[in-house]
C-alpha cells in the first residue's frame, strides 16, 4: 500500500515539473518571439537614422592639421580636438586592461551589448527612473561617439546598442579598443591616449605605467570630476579604485595592487611649445579654410608643408619687438597729457560699467616680408608687433602709402624709355597746376633746393623734384604701367604726386615688384605652400614650380639695380646707414618717407634675398619731426638681412648681380652728363646700354685728352645715419 501509493505521486510531480518546463519553453519561445519582432520593429523604425555601412567602414577620428616650417618643425596646429592617431600593438597591455576592468570586462565575451547588463539596466531603470543605469559597453560608447549623442532617451539607447552591433560585425575586438581609445576626451584637452599620455605625462603611449595607465581609465567616467589637475584626491581614489579592479579580474596581483596605491599622482604638465610665425601661419590658415573648407582644416588632420624660415622668422620678430619698443617709449615721453596733440596719440580705454578708467598711447605698429628670390618663397613674414594684441597683418592687408619707395618704378620708367643715370637735371622750386585744385608746390624732405645733378644723384638722395620732374617728363601713366606689370596690384592715381607715393599700396605687393630687379626683369609670385598632403598620405596640393613672368628687360632690371646700390654705398645714400650698422654685401635699396613722417619704409635686396620693412601707426598719424625710412625702417631690415645671409646654405659673401649682354659702361662728367675728358673733375663710372651710351665728349671741359680711370675709394662705414634727404642723424 505504502509503495501503491508513492506511485502516483511521483508520476504526479514529474508531469508538474515537465509542465512547468513546457510553460517555461512557451515563454521562453514567447520572448524570443516577441524580442524579434521588437527588434525587427526597432531596426525598422531606426534603421534610417543609423549610419550608413559605408560609414561604418570608414570612421575618420577628428585630427589636428598641423603647419609645417620649411625645416620641418611644427610653426602651429589647428584642430576642433587636438588628436593623434596611435595604432594598438604601441598600446600597453596594462592600459587595455585598466581600460577593461573599468568600463567593461566582459569585452572580449560579448557582441556588441551585454545582455546581462543591460538586464540589470533596464529593471533599474523601470524602478528609479530613465537615466538611472547606463549599461554601455565599450562597443556602445564609441558608436556613441562617433554617431550619436549623449541625449537620455531609450530612442537613443536602442539606436547605440544597434551600431554597436554593425561595429562587432565589422570591426575586429582590437580595432575596436584602438577607435575607442583614439576617440576618447580624457580632459584637459587630451583627445586621444596619444594626447593624453602627453598632455599628463609628458611621454609617449608606450611609456606609460600601470597606475598611469589606472588614473586614464578612471577619467573616462568623468573626464573633469576625476581630473587630477583640478581634483587630485578624487582622481587618486578614481585610479586606486581602477588598480582593485585589475586585481579582481586578474590583470595584477593583489600584491601589486598595494604597492601601486602608494605611488603619489606625478603629473607633467609642461606648457605648451611657443609658436612662433603666427601672422604667417594665420595667412596659410585663411588660405586652407577658403579652399578645402572649416572641417578638413579644424578635423581633417591635413600636414602643410610651407616656406618658412624659422631662424629668419624669429629674427624679423625680435628685430621689430626691440625698434617699436624704442619708437614707442619716445612717444610715451613726448606726448604726456600737458603736450598740445596728446588726444591724438592716446586713446581713452573704459572699463565694464563704461566709466572712463585711463588713458593709453596709440601704439606703434611695424611689419615685414621676406622672400627668396629665385622662387619666391616667403621666408618670413611678421605682420605686426604683438599678433596676440592684434591679428590684423599689415602684410597683406593694409593699405600704405609708400612715400619714397614708389621712386623706382617712375626711375624703371625712364631707364626703360632711353634715358641714362648721368642725365642732369634741377633740383629747383617748381607749381604745377593742377585743373580743379590749389597750385601745387612740391618741396623736398629739407625744404631745400641743391639745384643741378643727375638723375643718379637725385635717386640715392631721394631728392622729391628730381623724380616728379622725371615723372612729368615720362608721364604718370608710364609709371602706373610699369609698376602694375612688376606686381603692385592697388589703384594708382596718375598725377604727379605719385612719384612721392601718394597711392596706396600692399607690403606684399611692393616687395614681390622689388624682388623684380635682383631677378633680372622676372616677377615671381610669391609662395607661401609647398605641400599639402591629407591624413592618408594623399597629396592635395603641390607647388613645385614657382609661377615666373618676364616683366622687365634685364638691361633695364640691371641698371635699375645699379642706381638702387647707390643707394646703400654713397655715403649720402639713404640707406647707406646699413654699411655701418655691418651689412656689407652686395645689394640695392630704397627708403621711402610718407607725408607728415606717418609711414617708414626701407626695402631692399640681394642677389638671393629681398626684405621689406614697415613701419607706422594704423592711422595716419605722424611717427614724430625727422621720422624717416632711414632711421626707423632700415635698422630693422638690416638686422633681418644680416640673419638671412647666415642662413642661406651653400651661400658665399662673393654672390653678386648677373649682369646681362647688352651693358655697356664709361666715364663720364657729371656737370654735362657727357664722356670726360681729362679736364674734367666730377667724374663717375656710369652705366648704359648700347643705345644709350654718350656719344660726344664733354662740352663743359673740352680737352684733347681722355679721362684716365683712378682707383675706386672704399666707402667709410663709419658714417652716421641719413634721412632720406640726406640729413645726417648722429
Amino acid at each position: 500500500m505504502k509503495n501503491g501509493g508513492s506511485e502516483p505521486a511521483k508520476k504526479k510531480k514529474e508531469r508538474k515539473l515537465l509542465s512547468k518546463r513546457y510553460i517555461l519553453i512557451g515563454v521562453l519561445g514567447i520572448f524570443l518571439i516577441t524580442t524579434g519582432i521588437l527588434s525587427a520593429y526597432m531596426i525598422h523604425i531606426y534603421n534610417h537614422e543609423l549610419p550608413a555601412i559605408d560609414k561604418l567602414y570608414n570612421i575618420e577620428p577628428s585630427l589636428v592639421t598641423r603647419i609645417y616650417a620649411r625645416d620641418g618643425s611644427v610653426i602651429q596646429k589647428y584642430f576642433a580636438e587636438q588628436r593623434h592617431l596611435v595604432t594598438f600593438d604601441r598600446i600597453p597591455q596594462h592600459t587595455v586592461d585598466a581600460l577593461l576592468s573599468a568600463e567593461d570586462k566582459n569585452f572580449y565575451n560579448h557582441w556588441g551589448i551585454s545582455s546581462r547588463d543591460l538586464g540589470r539596466a533596464i529593471l533599474k531603470n523601470v524602478m528609479h527612473g530613465f537615466g538611472s543605469q547606463g549599461a554601455s559597453t565599450i562597443t556602445q560608447q564609441l558608436a556613441r561617439m562617433l554617431f550619436l549623442n549623449r541625449d537620455i532617451s531609450i530612442g537613443r539607447k536602442i539606436k547605440e546598442a544597434l551600431t554597436a552591433i554593425k561595429i562587432e560585425r565589422l570591426y575586429s575586438k582590437n580595432e575596436i579598443l584602438e577607435m575607442y581609445l583614439n576617440q576618447y576626451d580624457f580632459g584637459n584637452r587630451s583627445f586621444g591616449i596619444f594626447e593624453a599620455a602627453k598632455n599628463y605625462f609628458n611621454k609617449d603611449v608606450e611609456q606609460l605605467t600601470i597606475e598611469e595607465s589606472a588614473l586614464l581609465a578612471g577619467l573616462i567616467q568623468a573626464p573633469y570630476g576625476y581630473s587630477p589637475i583640478r581634483h587630485p584626491e578624487k582622481a587618486l581614489n578614481r585610479r586606486n579604485t581602477i588598480l582593485s579592479l585589475m586585481a579582481e579580474n586578474e590583470k595584477i596581483t593583489p600584491e601589486q595592487t598595494d604597492s601601486l596605491k602608494q605611488i603619489p599622482i606625478e603629473l607633467d604638465l609642461s606648457s605648451r611649445p611657443e609658436y612662433y610665425g603666427q601672422y604667417f601661419s594665420e595667412y596659410v590658415r585663411q588660405y586652407l579654410v577658403d579652399t578645402y573648407g572649416d572641417s578638413a582644416v579644424y578635423s581633417g588632420g591635413l600636414s602643410v608643408y610651407t616656406t618658412l624660415n624659422p631662424y629668419i622668422q624669429k629674427v624679423a620678430e625680435d628685430a621689430i619687438q626691440e625698434q617699436t619698443e624704442l619708437i614707442q617709449a619716445r612717444i610715451d615721453s613726448t606726448y604726456t597729457p600737458e603736450h598740445p596733440h596728446f588726444d591724438e596719440y592716446a586713446v581713452e580705454y573704459y572699463d565694464e560699467e563704461g566709466d572712463s578708467i585711463a588713458y593709453r598711447h596709440r601704439q606703434i605698429q611695424a611689419a615685414s616680408i621676406v622672400l627668396e628670390n629665385a622662387t619666391g618663397d616667403i621666408l618670413a613674414m611678421v605682420g605686426g608687433k604683438d599678433f596676440g594684441e592684434s591679428k590684423f597683418n599689415r602684410t597683406v592687408q593694409s593699405l600704405l602709402q609708400p612715400g619714397s619707395a614708389f621712386k623706382p618704378f617712375v626711375y624703371t620708367a625712364a631707364i626703360d624709355n632711353g634715358y641714362s643715370p648721368c642725365m642732369q637735371m634741377w633740383d629747383t622750386p617748381v607749381v604745377y597746376t593742377i585743373p580743379g585744385a590749389k597750385e601745387w608746390r612740391p618741396h623736398n624732405f629739407d625744404n631745400k633746393f641743391d639745384g643741378k645733378m643727375s638723375m643718379r644723384e637725385g635717386f640715392y638722395r631721394s631728392r622729391n623734384l628730381i623724380a616728379i620732374k622725371l615723372l612729368n617728363m615720362v608721364q604718370p601713366q608710364q609709371a602706373i604701367f610699369y609698376a602694375k606689370k612688376m606686381g603692385i596690384t592697388t589703384r594708382l592715381s596718375p598725377d604727379l604726386s605719385l612719384a612721392i607715393g601718394t597711392s596706396e599700396v600692399r607690403m606684399i605687393d611692393l616687395a614681390q615688384a622689388y624682388s623684380v630687379f635682383p631677378n633680372g626683369g622676372v616677377k615671381v609670385r610669391p609662395r607661401f605652400i609647398y605641400k599639402v598632403v591629407d591624413r592618408y598620405g594623399n597629396i592635395l596640393e603641390e607647388n613645385t614650380e614657382s609661377q615666373k613672368e618676364e616683366v622687365l628687360r634685364p638691361q633695364t632690371a640691371y641698371i635699375m639695380v645699379d642706381l638702387m646700390k647707390s643707394v646703400m654705398d654713397e655715403q649720402r645714400g639713404t640707406g647707406h646707414g646699413a654699411r655701418w650698422r655691418g651689412f656689407h654685401r652686395e645689394a640695392g635699396g630704397k627708403t621711402g618717407t610718407s607725408d607728415n613722417f606717418a609711414d617708414n619704409w626701407f626695402s631692399g635686396y640681394t642677389p638671393q634675398i629681398t626684405s621689406t620693412v614697415w613701419v607706422g601707426f594704423d592711422v595716419k598719424l605722424s611717427i614724430g619731426r625727422n621720422q624717416t625710412g632711414a632711421k626707423n625702417g632700415l635698422p630693422i631690415w638690416t638686422k633681418i638681412m644680416i640673419a638671412a645671409h647666415e642662413n642661406i646654405p651653400g651661400d658665399t659673401p662673393e654672390a653678386h648681380f648677373q649682369e646681362p649682354e647688352g651693358i655697356r659702361y664709361a666715364h663720364v662728367c657729371y656737370d654735362s652728363g657727357e664722356l670726360a675728358t681729362d679736364k674734367c673733375a666730377n667724374v663717375g663710372r656710369e652705366i648704359f646700354t648700347e643705345k644709350t651710351l654718350p656719344k660726344k665728349y664733354c662740352h663743359i671741359h673740352p680737352s684733347a685728352g681722355v679721362f684716365t680711370e683712378q682707383d675706386d675709394k672704399d666707402f667709410n662705414i663709419e658714417q652716421p645715419d641719413t634721412t632720406d634727404d640726406g640729413i645726417q642723424n648722429w
